[in-house]
């Protein structure tokens, strides 16, 4: 892992070992990467990136941001004594310099949203807080400036980064996109955020091809109202994809649901599908929206719906040899509605309870296309057939609503486990239902909605 590296081969000490799951932040450290000839960070939990997926990046620990004094970040988390046992200050004084050299606009909600990431329990944050509100304030003259340059420049970090575009473009990247040839059948890596929490042991002896940055596998471009989205492409390429965010304008309040910051600048779409976790996120997103996938052994490709690839409890249509190289799903028109409801036991940087999605195309108050999707509550992330079909060529309504429940319950079959019992999972998706209905279907009565029984 690039922690272990940071740690153990730099012997650079200040990225700290904390929870080894990318829950705490203790381990943040920015990830540089060249495109079209400007330098572009990103937070990263090093403790769940593999050290062969920043080939060809720049890497900053804390230690990377040091100046002769204080840098800008460092010392107001001095001012405004924002640090008390020290253990998590290297997480954030790494993701609020992160905040300097990005291209968000400074305002304190963006610098509050840069340290989505990280976990202090000493300070109660207020002092954390005051301290963002320092960087943003001496953030308000970036302007369109090229935020490294202008980080430089005003002396808030270190001088040495306006090196590095020169340093990286030299750098002979030896990917073409095509498998490397192996003498034993390698495990597929794309961002790892959980595969190193199940199997961090396995991983670290195994035979490995990582897909991260492959080519062929990343991009984000749309043709004939469809959107083509590479498997390796990380959930922050998606919700940053301005034709993602015209069609799903509602996805970037969404998407702070999800995990934090660096984990979603890690975190493959591919590999939440593989996964199969029964409640991933983004499964059941792309599940409500029919999304279909190419499968591909590196030879000969084979496209199958999303909903075709899960056949049981981590059970998948998918030969080893396969990865995903490409997903795809039709942009919504005028007259399609998506909606994606998640509850679990704390608002932000939790697993879902019960999560749902929900896809309806509205021609004349008729539902003419639907679709509906619910993790939790069952084996696999679920598309639900029956259910989706029972709408479509009905009109709007609270009655629909009524009828409509019974099927969704016959549909799933949650189990009791840590996170609620099979009874809570079954009211937690009637709610979820009728939370899409008053969101998308503004015309009906909110109270009828949920007095609706099922």
């Amino acid at each position: 892992m690039l922690l272990d590296f940071i740690r153990y081969h730099q012997h650079q000490m200040g990225t700290k070992i904390g929870c080894r799951e990318g829950d705490c932040g203790a381990c943040t450290v920015l990830v540089g990467e060249l495109k079209e000839g400007e330098i572009h960070y990103q937070a990263a939990t090093s403790c769940l990136t593999a050290l062969g997926n920043i080939h060809g990046k720049h890497v900053i620990s804390v230690e990377g941001l040091n100046m002769k004094d204080l840098n800008m970040v460092q010392q107001a988390m001095s001012d405004e004594s924002a640090s008390q046992c020290g253990f998590c200050t290297p997480g954030f004084v790494v993701s609020l310099a992160g905040f300097c050299l990005s291209k968000e606009i400074p305002n304190q909600e963006n610098a509050l949203a840069a340290l989505s990431g990280n976990i202090c329990r000493c300070t109660g944050y207020k002092s954390i807080e005051k301290a963002a509100s320092r960087v943003v304030t001496s953030l308000q003259e970036k302007g369109n400036q090229n935020p490294v340059s202008f980080a430089v420049k005003k002396k808030f970090l270190p001088e040495y980064l306006l090196e590095i575009p020169a340093r990286l473009s030299v750098i002979h990247l030896h990917q073409n996109g095509s498998l490397s040839p192996k003498t034993v059948s390698p495990k597929f890596l794309g961002g790892g955020t959980d595969l190193y929490v199940q199997q961090h042991d396995t991983m670290a002896h195994a035979d490995i091809e990582f897909l991260f940055n492959k080519p062929n596998l990343i991009g984000i471009h749309v043709e004939n109202d469809c959107l083509y989205m590479g498997g390796s492409s990380t959930v922050t390429d998606m919700l940053d994809f301005p034709a993602f965010q015209k069609h799903f304008p509602d996805w970037k309040a969404f998407g702070k649901l999800i995990s934090s910051a660096p984990i979603r600048n890690i975190a493959t779409l591919a590999g939440n599908f593989i996964n199969a976790s029964p409640i991933g996120d983004m499964s059941i997103f792309f599940l409500a929206l029919d999304a279909q996938i190419q499968l591909s052994d590196g030879k000969s490709q084979r496209t199958i719906p999303l909903r075709s690839l899960y056949l049981g409890y981590k059970k998948l249509d998918r030969k080893p040899e396969e990865f995903i190289e490409t997903i795809s799903l039709k942009l919504p028109d005028s007259q399609t509605r998506v909606h994606f409801e998640k509850v679990c036991k704390r608002t932000h940087l939790d697993i879902a309870s019960v999560n749902s999605a929900i896809r309806v195309t509205i021609e004349n108050g008729i539902i003419s296309k639907a679709g509906l999707a619910a993790g939790g509550v069952g084996p696999v992330p679920l598309f639900l057939p029956k259910s989706s079909r029972f709408m479509e060529g009905k009109m709007v309504s609270v009655e629909l609503l009524e009828e409509l429940l019974p099927l969704v319950q016959s549909e799933i079959s949650p189990i009791s486990d840590v996170r609620g019992t099979e009874t809570y999972k079954r009211t937690l998706l009637n709610q979820l239902v009728k939370a899409h209905f008053i969101k998308l279907f503004k015309e009906l009565d909110v109270r009828k909605i949920l007095n609706a029984a099922s």
